[in-house]
């Protein structure tokens, strides 16, 4: 008998554009040279010391099972939490009974799209998109449908061309906002607008909010939640995480918040399924929530301080298009090039400038369309300004070499 294979569903998976590229980034080291990771959403600011000093502290003479919907006293803190930042605006206040502890906020996710799409349901995604939506599709027999947005537009989302994606199987909308890979972020009153559109159509609206803190222009201190939109109860699905708010990714722990009493009681089938999420990472999460408004604030003030640098930077490269995102902390630029990946692999094992060189991702991976964004890098601003300022010297001369390279085969 032959060997077995793998499913097609295995097969066929999509390969992370954040993280696809690693093997090159190893053969650079190997090399010698010395990597600057732009390709990731790895924050180098500090995590809190009370997130750090919950888990020295914790004493308990077993590490056992929690519960599968996340401790109460946790639930019931962030319950204040998004409260206290105007999410009873739409509607009664968020209870504890309506949130739920997951594995990140990756698991929310595919607990979200698994509680309102059946296989070959379709869910639609602004794109470029976050790549593990399609991920977690995929692993679900869900399809995505792209609705484009231009980054000559600043790839804000238009509510028609929503509008004309819905069809027959279409379920649900989902996306990020700050949105991951573009900065875009939507406004309350388009929000506001996508929901009751939803509502029309029964269609349910998943809200990507893990960089609801990083808004850098025009004052607000936060991006509007879904959850503040009146009328919404029946269709609204927020996703967050502490990752990035609190530079503490690898905590893994985030949770999904809806008042849809249907919705929430699929999704806890599904957690009970997995058992619990981890039980000392949410009393560091729990932690984490006391963390200064002033220590929040500067850190935010930082991250723009490095959004202005690579812009500024990448603006200043001739034949780079790029505009400064509203908030998160990720940019999707254009280069002077035909095949963007081809030019990332170029820098990882060919090129380097002072025995250092630039990972970044490629811009296809963040569409479904075919051929779209071949020419376009996400990159993310999460490395120091001087490291920012070496790594646009470091972009400008790899696009130089490049081209040469190119014109001589």
């Amino acid at each position: 008998m032959p060997p077995p294979v793998p499913s097609l569903r295995g097969q066929q998976a999509p390969a992370s554009p954040i993280r696809r590229l690693a093997p090159h980034a190893d053969f650079a080291r190997q090399r010698g040279v010395h990597v600057h990771h732009l390709n990731i959403g790895q924050p180098d600011i500090p995590t809190p010391r009370a997130v750090l000093d919950a888990y020295r502290t914790f004493q308990e003479p077993v590490l056992a099972y929690g519960v599968s919907e996340g401790s109460l006293g946790y639930r019931k803190a962030l319950a204040d939490y998004y409260n206290g930042l105007g999410a009873a605006a739409g509607g009664a206040p968020i209870a504890p009974s309506q949130i739920l502890v997951t594995v990140g906020g990756s698991e929310a996710l595919q607990f979200g799209i698994a509680a309102t799409c059946d296989p070959d349901d379709e869910v639609l995604v602004p794109e470029p998109f976050y790549p593990n939506y399609k991920g977690f599709a995929h692993l679900l027999g869900v399809n995505v449908r792209p609705i484009p947005t231009h980054a000559s537009e600043g790839f804000q989302l238009s509510l028609d061309r929503v509008r004309e994606a819905i069809g027959p199987r279409t379920r649900a909308v989902l996306l990020s906002t700050p949105g991951n890979p573009t900065g875009a972020m939507l406004s309350a009153q388009e929000l506001a607008d996508l929901g009751k559109l939803c509502v029309e159509r029964g269609l349910y609206f998943m809200c990507d909010e893990v960089y609801r803190d990083f808004v850098y222009d025009g004052g607000a201190k936060v991006a509007p939640s879904v959850l503040a939109q009146p009328g919404l109860d029946d269709v609204a699905f927020m996703v967050d995480s502490v990752s990035k708010r609190y530079s503490a990714c690898g905590a893994r722990v985030g949770c999904m918040v809806t008042r849809n009493p249907q919705i929430y009681a699929a999704c806890l089938k599904f957690a009970q399924a997995r058992l619990s999420p981890p039980v000392v990472d949410q009393l560091a999460a729990w932690a984490a929530l006391a963390t200064p408004e002033t220590e929040l604030r500067s850190a935010i003030d930082e991250y723009r301080r490095r959004r202005d640098v690579l812009v500024q930077g990448l603006q200043r490269i001739p034949g780079v298009t790029v505009r400064s995102p509203a908030g998160a902390f990720y940019l999707m630029a254009g280069l002077p090039v035909a095949n963007a990946e081809e030019f990332c692999i170029f820098m990882l094992r060919e090129f380097d400038l002072g025995g250092e060189t630039v990972m970044l991702a490629p811009g296809d991976g963040f569409y479904e369309t075919p051929g779209a964004g071949s020419n376009q890098i996400r990159a993310a601003y999460v490395l120091e300004t001087a490291k920012l300022e070496r790594s646009v010297a470091i972009i400008q001369a790899g696009l130089n070499a490049f081209a040469q390279r190119k014109a001589q085969s």
